[in-house]
């Protein structure tokens, strides 16, 4: 390496095409065999140490594909460097400088090329695993004297050099978004798999799991966000190397994320054996690499898998604490575990469809890439006049958000629940019903709360197009069919609040579900009789039939328009069963200027997006970056899948529980013919469709009188929930360039981790609070989300959907909209086909999401809708058009510093001031005014005077 260039690292972060080299035939790893100096001949004969490293970084067989390869004309050269500077090198190697030796060695003619089938998974410690390590490095420190230009390790000599001028990759996705939150860079130096990354990631899966279990079962409630695990994670990780490391330290070598040793020229052989003590040993295991942006994303991976309480803890606390049955901690494991690992299972089998496309964006994962890009890469690169780096730009907005928070969550609530409108008549009834924030339908769409604007998700990393779905079906169904159904008392919807989360009984009050109970929590037919029948509010008969139309939309949306991708996938997928590769790894000699026509039509920076029928067909920097990785086999997942569904028939069939092992596949025979157009729904527009209400109204028709099969039925249905989580997760590991088998092995001990410890601290909490689940429970344990699933659990596992919507009762008109949203969607896509001109336009028509979308209403209003729907607008269209550059640089980073800043906020608010108890009794007007009225108390537009009823003849 001439004196000045960068370190042998540098070239290991690339963008550039995996292709082969058409050169003449290379050595091992690309070094090319030489008569002179580090030639394989070069003192043969010798037995001096410098020959044997000489003969072992070529002793590997030239049959192996190439890591890198060089020109003719580029010779390896290897020059010693002492250790305090070599130390020094290593830390002061960054990002921008790769990518800026990346450049210098794309101008000279220096062309690194990756291939797949150059990187072994693992390597024994043996010699021909140091002759391998010694070939990578060597090879990756290939360099040419004319690049240099001077240059020293921190920074160029030349004046005015910044190392944020390196060029950008010519190449990259070709969605907008993407290329705005994603490096199309993968540096293979990084370090992955250490114990560091472990422990972190099962520290954070066991404390989230854990705590977000507890706080389930209180009211108020409090929940540990997964955005915490990645802000606390950071500086961590940065402590640990500071604890670990040492300045002498050699550096070792990682291959794929997983560590293989060290190199001869920084530390003599058997160096780190026994001469060293067994602290020094282990003080150097527990050292490896160092923190960054790879080891983060896996930590954070883990808090995703974990963070979120298992929804089969809800049926034992259930069936413990409401039907009083005795489970066995055997049965909690199994039920917790396996339908976790269902979904995780269903999310690999799926990853053709759903994880690489480029198509399949998944804006979700994109605030986390941002959020990586600002940790770790402090860019200065201005946009639009604006010149602060995205790490100081996050820093700041979250440091404002944190702060902000303490006037809207504390100190000020009225600017949460801003219904100023109401705030002048609080006592109108319609004024409340249409622009109430509460109850009402938020037709004044105003609030300083970025809990309320982000309710049903970030409106920064939503597509416009979808945004402008969302916003007309809100205006269709719930400011225009609502108000004219609710004033015309249409299903004795007057009687009951326009918007509430509760189900009436015949006098206008909450449905009191005990009151059809037995003392054994069996449906008693005939006091239901005497007592009343269930009425619902418009805005929840509304949303019922949206849900049902969301339903057939989205299986006919998805044929449809990817009917024919679905179709070759799955041929793909069979071929990939009977053992070919999902990744096929491009070959070394492939002719280059095929692909570069290929890659260019697709992922160019200037390229055009692919329309919606080709989202699953086109292919990006990301994919191809990935090939360099192998590829978790798929029967692994299906040997997963197949082992959990044998536990959950287990479970079903000797626990009693009353849901038939038929029930169980019927449950997830559902969630797989759906799973696929869900998660294409939601990998494009980030809005997920919801099967909780028909899988309990499916049950209950098929199982009649069980309300506990109801229970396990839906708990199995929602492995799809987690599973679609998981999908989203393995695309943050595909943006990330996370080796997929790392990936796989980290999700599945952080779900068995989290599950194992969410079964323990729940029976914990069984033991040690007096009166849990009850109305008298200390410090709030009352169990409030439990209960109202026991109560949907009652009403459609005993009294059953038959009364709601079977022949003759009251809304069975809703059934309808099934036709309604199977047929709408097969007309938009036929206009779409014979409109060429208008083609574009009704590709952007996602019913689906239309429909679903609004099924958050209730307990979500108006309010959420439109603020959401403008705060989209003014980022995502007309920031967008008009300074592109700045919305490119800083949109996604916004969204994980205003998100970041809300979670740090409500955990301080509530640990901080509420938990303790130093509010208590605080109130002013700001605290008070918006609970005067109409909107708070959720009036009625013709409420029932005592001992009045309505509805039609009882029975």
């Amino acid at each position: 390496m001439a004196p000045g260039s960068r370190p042998a690292d540098d070239h290991a972060l690339t963008g550039t095409p995996l292709l082969g080299s058409s050169h003449k035939r290379t050595g091992s790893y690309g070094i090319i065999p030489q008569d002179g100096e580090g030639g394989p001949s070069a003192g043969r004969g010798n037995g001096t140490r410098t020959d044997k490293k000489s003969r072992r970084r070529h002793s590997v067989g030239e049959s192996e594909e190439p890591l890198i390869e060089a020109s003719p004309s580029t010779s390896p050269r290897r020059r010693s460097v002492p250790w305090g500077e070599r130390s020094k090198r290593r830390q002061s190697t960054d990002v921008s400088g790769l990518e800026a030796a990346l450049e210098r060695g794309s101008e000279s003619g220096l062309e690194a090329r990756f291939t797949g089938s150059g990187l072994p998974s693992v390597y024994a410690p043996s010699s021909h695993a140091n002759a391998s390590i010694e070939a990578l490095l060597s090879s990756a420190e290939i360099s040419n004297d004319e690049d240099d230009n001077g240059l020293d390790d921190e920074h160029d000599s030349s004046p005015g050099y910044k190392k944020s001028q390196a060029r950008e990759p010519t190449e990259n996705s070709p969605y907008a978004q993407v290329r705005a939150s994603v490096s199309p860079l993968d540096n293979l130096s990084l370090s992955i798999n250490t114990p560091r990354m472990w422990a972190l990631s099962i520290f954070f899966s066991f404390f989230g799991s854990s705590t977000n279990l507890f706080f389930s079962l209180r009211y108020p409630s409090v929940s540990i966000t997964p955005i915490i695990a990645l802000l606390v994670a950071h500086p961590l990780g940065l402590l640990w190397d500071h604890i670990f490391s040492r300045p002498g330290d050699p550096k070792g070598v990682f291959l794929q994320g997983v560590f293989q040793g060290f190199p001869d020229e920084d530390v003599d052989d058997d160096s780190i054996g026994p001469q060293r003590g067994w602290k020094e040993r282990l003080r150097l295991w527990l050292a490896q690499g160092s923190w960054n942006e790879k080891e983060h994303c896996c930590v954070f991976i883990s808090s995703n898998v974990s963070f979120g309480f298992a929804f089969a803890t809800d049926v034992i606390v259930e069936q413990n604490k409401f039907y009083h049955q005795e489970v066995s901690i055997t049965y909690q494991i199994l039920l917790t575990i396996s339908t976790q690992i269902l979904g995780y299972a269903m999310a690999g089998i799926t990853r053709r469809f759903l994880v690489r496309p480029s198509g399949m964006i998944w804006p979700g994962t994109l605030v986390s890439t941002a959020m990586f890009i600002s940790l770790h890469k402090d860019e200065d690169k201005p946009a639009d006049g604006w010149r602060i780096s995205r790490f100081k730009f996050f820093l700041w907005v979250f440091l404002g958000s944190v702060a902000f928070y303490f006037l809207p969550g504390l100190l000020f609530p009225a600017l949460s629940w801003f219904s100023v409108i109401t705030w002048f008549a609080p006592k109108n009834v319609i004024v409340a019903n249409l622009f109430g924030v509460a109850s009402g339908l938020g037709l004044f769409p105003l609030t300083f709360d970025w809990s309320q604007i982000a309710y049903i998700g970030s409106p920064l990393v939503v597509p416009f197009w979808a945004a402008l779905n969302i916003i007309t079906g809100l205006v269709i169904v719930m400011w225009v069919l609502a108000p004219l159904m609710y004033y015309a008392n249409v299903l004795y919807s007057s009687h009951m609040p326009i918007l509430s989360v509760a189900v009436f009984d015949n006098r206008g009050k909450p449905y009191d579900v005990s009151k059809i109970l037995t003392k054994d929590f069996v449906f008693d037919e005939q006091a239901y009789k005497d007592y009343s029948r269930v009425f619902l509010p418009i805005t929840y008969v509304l949303s019922y039939a949206l849900q049902f139309a969301a339903l057939s939309a989205l299986i006919t949306h998805t044929a449809c328009w990817h009917g024919k991708d679905i179709w070759r996938h799955w041929k793909d997928s069979l071929s990939e069963i009977r053992g070919q590769p999902m990744y096929q790894q491009i070959p070394a000699r492939r002719s280059s200027s095929r692909v570069f026509d290929a890659r260019r039509s697709s992922s160019s920076l200037g390229g055009s997006e692919p329309g919606i029928e080709n989202m699953m067909n086109s292919d990006d920097i990301h994919n191809r970056l990935m090939q360099r990785y192998e590829d978790v086999p798929i029967f692994w997942y299906l040997l997963t899948g197949a082992a959990m569904l044998a536990i959950g028939i287990f479970v079903v069939e000797y626990y009693p529980v009353h849901l038939p092992w038929y029930g169980l596949l019927m449950a997830l025979g559902i969630c797989i013919v759906l799973f696929i157009p869900i998660g294409i729904v939601m990998a494009i527009t980030n809005q997920q469709t919801s099967l909780y209400l028909i899988c309990q109204l499916i049950c209950g028709y098929v199982f009649p009188g069980r309300p506990v099969a109801n229970m396990v039925f839906v708990t199995y249905q929602i492995s799809s929930t987690q599973g679609l989580k998981f999908s989203s997760d393995l695309k943050l590991g595909h943006y990330m360039k996370i080796p997929p088998k790392i990936l796989f092995y980290l999700q599945l001990t952080a779900t068995i981790v989290s599950s194992i410890t969410q079964i323990g601290v729940l029976n914990w909490m069984f033991r040690f609070i007096p009166r849990i689940c009850t109305a008298d429970a200390m410090n709030g344990f009352t169990c409030p989300i439990a209960r109202v699933h026991f109560n949907g659990s009652i009403l459609w596992g005993v009294v059953g959907p038959t009364r709601f919507f079977g022949p003759g009762a009251l809304y069975s008109p809703l059934v309808w909209a099934f036709l309604v949203g199977a047929i709408a969607p097969v007309l938009v896509w036929l206009a779409g086909r014979r409109s060429r001109r208008h083609r574009g336009f009704w590709q952007k028509v996602n019913l689906p999401v239309l429909f679903g979308s609004l099924s958050w209403i209730p307990p979500a209003t108006g309010l959420n809708f439109s603020v959401w729907a403008l705060v989209c607008y003014l980022f995502n269209d007309v920031i967008r058009k008009r300074k592109k550059e700045w919305w490119t640089k800083y949109t996604m980073t916004l969204s994980a510093a205003l998100d970041s800043g809300l979670a740090v906020g409500v955990v301080l608010v509530f640990f901080g001031v509420v938990f303790p108890g130093w509010m208590d009794g605080f109130k002013w007007w700001g605290t008070e005014v918006y609970k005067q009225g109409c909107d708070w108390k959720a009036c009625a537009y013709k409420p029932m005077a005592p001992g009045e009823r309505f509805g039609p003849p009882q029975w």
